[in-house]
């Protein structure tokens, strides 16, 4: 049976709803300014009352898979339950789980987060290439057989990840975070005849790419990288210099924001989404 690639789904979900995507996170002080316990109960409703919001005005929703891991089992069924609305719902979900590991054991994330029908079916997980790009191939593969999509840490914003980052591959002279770019388009070129790869990146939006040896003014090729770009919003970064930071990845951009939407609160999430979704396609460039 054939399916449809995640990048076509992507592109449909860009084309529909615009670039913005909304993180789920139920962080404790967030929970309590939403009139909701800090346990699974609490991390279910808010995650759920967040998908509500973004139905009809994201097409896209990431959520933070340790915020719900805090609370034991009851927190991944609460997590089983908020991806099941938000299939339920048409919305595109990221799990941000950031899974890394080799042979048989990231072939079962992969089945975890990704198999059709897994209580965690997401449509896309984030996943560490640390131990290597090459320890994610059977994962890439398991993904674009599923219809199914995989972002790969590439440049992160947090300060520590320069030193790894940064550093330079000695057989090619590249940076690992450009060579790590380099593979998951060289993967998407190989899958052929989508407009956008089903095999993304985590770039974030508050550093300096040319730092990071990524070249933001290399022609794209057919498949357009998807970038998953966290930091907008509360960490600095402004919609109005997506193409000032990203350049010709633009197109592929997804604008992932958290705590500047979800500190709407209930009666004002809709809205916020609403808003910051009409600025972010304006801004595009």
């Amino acid at each position: 049976m054939s399916v449809t690639p995640f990048g076509d789904r992507l592109g449909a979900t860009f084309d529909r709803f615009g670039h913005l995507c909304v993180g789920i996170d139920p962080h404790a002080w967030l929970l309590d300014r939403w009139g909701l316990e800090d346990n699974a109960i609490g991390a279910r409703e808010f995650g759920l009352r967040v998908i509500g919001a973004a139905h009809g005005r994201a097409g896209i929703v990431k959520p933070q898979v340790s915020f719900f891991e805090r609370h034991g089992s009851a927190g991944f069924a609460a997590l089983e339950r908020v991806l099941a609305e938000a299939r339920s719902a048409g919305v595109l979900t990221i799990a941000d789980a950031k899974r890394g590991d080799i042979g048989s054991t990231m072939e079962a994330y992969a089945e975890a987060w990704l198999r059709p029908g897994s209580p965690l079916e997401a449509d896309a997980v984030t996943a560490s290439p640390y131990l290597g790009v090459g320890s994610l191939a059977s994962s890439l593969d398991y993904a674009a057989a599923r219809g199914k999509g995989v972002f790969v840490l590439a440049a992160t914003s947090n300060p520590e990840a320069a030193r790894v980052q940064d550093a330079r591959v000695t057989t090619t002279g590249t940076t690992i975070a450009a060579d790590v770019v380099g593979a998951l388009t060289g993967w998407n070129a190989q899958q052929g005849g989508s407009r956008f790869g089903s095999a993304g990146v985590v770039i974030g939006a508050t550093v300096a790419l040319a730092d990071f040896g990524i070249d933001i003014g290399a022609e794209q090729p057919t498949a357009t990288l998807p970038v998953l770009a966290p930091g907008f919003g509360h960490q600095g970064a402004d919609p109005r210099d997506t193409r000032r930071i990203f350049g010709n990845l633009t197109p592929g951009v997804i604008v992932s924001e958290s705590r500047t939407i979800l500190e709407a609160g209930p009666e004002g999430i809709a809205d916020a989404i609403a808003r910051r979704s009409e600025e972010v396609e304006s801004h595009r460039g």
